[in-house]
C-alpha cells in the first residue's frame, strides 16, 4: 500500500486572462509517472493554479498521505494561510472584499479536509529546479496553447520540453528522501551535460550520477538515445 506520495500540479494562462490548461502530475521513485492536463478556455493564472490542484486532490484517494510541490504562492497561500481567515469573515478578504475565486477555494478546502497532505513551494523556470514541477508546469502550458486534454491514462507523450533551455532537475524523489535527475554543466558536445543524479533515459535504461546524458524531448538521457 502506498504510504505517501509525491506530486506538482500547475497552472498556465496565455495572456492573464487567456488561453488557460492545468496539469498535475504524481513521482514514480522521483520520476514523473502518472499525469494528466487539460484545458479551461479562457481563465487567469489563478484560476488555473487553483483548478490544478483540485484536479489533483480529486484524481488521488484521501486516504494517501501527499507532498504537492507548486511555485504559486497564491494558490498555497490561499489554501494554507488566508482560507481560515476568509472564513471567519463570511468569505471576505481583510478589506472586505468578496474573496476572489471563492468556489474553487471552498471545493479545495473541502478536498482537504480529514487528508494529511504537506505543501512545498518550489521556484519556477529554474536550472536544476525541480523535476515535477518543470514537467507539470510545461503540461498545463501545452493544455493552454492546444486546449485539448492529455494524460498517461489516454496515452499522451510527456509535454514537449522547452526551446532554448536546460531544464536539468536535482528535486527530491519520492519515498525514498534520494535525489533524482538532474545535470550540471560540463565540456563537450552542446547540450551534453554529466548527470549530477542518477536517473532513467527514453529508452528505459538508467544512467548513473557521472555518466553523460543530453536534453532529448521527454527528458535528460544517453546521447545516443537522442
Amino acid at each position: 500500500m502506498v504510504e505517501r506520495i509525491i506530486a506538482a500540479c500547475d497552472g498556465a494562462s496565455k495572456g492573464n486572462p487567456g488561453p488557460a490548461g492545468w496539469a498535475w502530475v504524481i513521482a514514480d521513485r522521483g520520476e514523473p509517472h502518472r499525469w494528466e492536463a487539460g484545458p479551461l478556455g479562457t481563465a487567469t493564472n489563478n484560476v488555473a493554479e487553483l483548478t490544478a490542484l483540485e484536479r489533483l486532490l480529486t484524481a488521488v484517494d484521501p486516504g494517501v498521505a501527499m507532498e504537492i510541490r507548486m511555485d504559486s504562492q497564491y494558490a498555497m497561500k490561499a489554501v494554507t494561510t488566508w482560507l481560515p481567515g476568509w472564513k471567519r469573515n463570511g468569505w471576505k478578504t481583510a478589506a472586505g472584499k468578496p474573496v476572489a475565486n471563492q468556489e474553487l477555494v471552498v471545493r479545495i478546502d473541502a478536498l482537504l479536509t480529514g487528508r494529511s497532505v504537506d505543501f512545498r513551494y518550489v521556484p519556477a523556470h529554474q536550472v536544476d529546479g525541480d523535476r515535477l514541477n518543470d514537467f507539470a508546469d510545461r503540461a498545463a502550458s501545452q493544455a493552454a496553447l492546444t486546449q485539448q486534454p492529455a494524460g498517461s491514462a489516454l496515452g499522451s507523450p510527456p509535454p514537449p520540453a522547452a526551446s532554448g533551455a536546460v531544464r536539468a532537475s536535482g528535486g527530491s524523489s519520492g519515498g525514498a528522501g534520494g535525489q533524482s535527475g538532474g545535470a550540471s554543466r560540463t565540456s563537450g558536445p552542446p547540450r551534453t551535460l554529466k548527470a549530477k543524479y542518477p536517473g532513467r533515459c527514453r529508452c528505459g535504461r538508467p544512467y548513473a550520477a557521472g555518466e553523460p546524458i543530453t536534453k532529448n524531448a521527454d527528458g535528460w538521457g544517453h546521447p545516443e538515445c537522442r
